[in-house]
């Protein structure tokens, strides 16, 4: 099967939690964004930590995820598909009362 490379932007707190603010990712051909959420936390747990929502399992809770400058929200969220290129930017949602 063909391989895509994905390339990651990492915002705040997530740069410091990956040591850097970019990332290559390699994933099958027409991978789902929420493979690339795995494959990013198999790469640091730290992040994996941080971005993935412990209860739900989710990272949208904890993050505002851009693919190629749209928010996942207006594409297909975490099925939105990888294609070669593609630049995906993790912003942190800032929770506070």
């Amino acid at each position: 099967m063909k391989t895509i490379n994905v390339k990651v932007k990492f915002i705040g707190i997530f740069k410091g939690a990956l040591g850097g603010g970019e990332a290559s990712i390699k994933l099958k051909e027409e991978s789902p964004l929420r493979e690339l959420i795995r494959e990013l936390a198999k790469l640091s747990p730290r992040l994996g930590h941080m971005l993935i929502d412990p209860e739900l399992g989710d990272p949208r809770p904890n993050a505002v995820i851009l693919v190629n400058g749209m928010e996942i929200t207006i594409l297909n969220g975490l099925d939105t598909r990888m294609r070669n290129g593609d630049e995906v930017v993790l912003i942190p949602v800032t929770h506070g009362g």
